[in-house]
């Protein structure tokens, strides 16, 4: 499957300002980068880093006044899918290091406030086929309602209120994951079925590898359902929205316009 994305956004900063930035496509085993172009306003500074978990790239910026962004690229996909309730859930002692971060309580994701209800509602599921029932609660229990929720909204909040956007959803998601011992963590994307089109953020958990013994892989979940794994370009992932904003400023910013259009490439 081969993905074209376009993304185009604009801001203003009142004085010079670190801003960092992560909407490019990440070159993975699961994704390749077969054409990519980013194209920026002149800033005072410039550099691309390593982001989290070694996935994608960031970019520092320092910059005053207008920035305008424009980004292109065309992206195969060979991403293997599984059916998520047939996987076993990994035993915390046996997780790899690098997923341990992923079990905690971060910013917006208070799993620890969720035990009770997980417990109550999935406690007589196990493994994968837990995880596929807190998607489908999640789709079946919120309304996707664009504006419902702000930079302040955490997974308790749209979980009280039932409602909110793909971040919500992912948010909500990770924090049950997470409140039953499962690593969880956030993923932005780019993926084509997205209404409306926009930066697009999923979930995914830690679960064990039914050919590999003893191992664990990453698996997407998506509770809107407009994410297909086969047709999702990743972005960056974290413990939480807050690690993986397209854009954050370390100073004012107002932010002009945002575009973005994901379509299937067909000759």
């Amino acid at each position: 499957m081969v993905i074209d994305i376009s993304a185009h956004f604009t801001f203003e900063l009142n004085g010079p300002t670190d801003i960092l930035l992560q909407y490019e496509a990440a070159e993975l085993p699961e994704q390749s980068i077969l054409s990519t172009n980013s194209q920026f306003d002149t800033s005072d500074y410039f550099a691309r880093v390593a982001a989290q978990d070694s996935i994608g790239t960031r970019i520092w910026m320092r910059k005053d006044g207008h920035c305008e962004v424009d980004y292109k690229a065309r992206v195969a996909i060979h991403r293997i899918t599984a059916d998520l309730s047939t996987l076993d859930m990994m035993e915390q002692h046996k997780l790899p290091g690098e997923t341990i971060q992923y079990l905690f309580d971060s910013r917006y994701c208070p799993a620890e406030r969720f035990h009770s209800f997980v417990e109550t509602q999935f406690g007589d599921l196990t493994g994968g086929a837990k995880i596929v029932a807190m998607r489908d609660w999640v789709a079946e229990n919120m309304s996707y309602e664009p504006g419902s929720s702000n930079a302040n909204t955490t997974a308790l909040d749209s979980f009280v209120e039932r409602r909110g956007i793909c971040r919500d959803y992912a948010h909500v998601i990770v924090t049950m994951a997470r409140a039953c011992g499962f690593p969880a963590r956030y993923v932005s994307v780019y993926a084509p079925d997205v209404s409306p089109p926009d930066f697009h953020a999923i979930a995914e958990v830690f679960l064990a590898d039914p050919d590999d013994s003893g191992s664990g892989t990453w698996h997407m979940v998506d509770g809107t359902f407009m994410a297909d794994p086969s047709k999702t370009v990743k972005i960056g992932v974290g413990r939480d929205a807050a690690d993986v904003s397209f854009l954050t400023s370390f100073g004012l910013c107002n932010f002009k316009e945002k575009t973005v259009t994901t379509e299937v490439f067909s000759d």
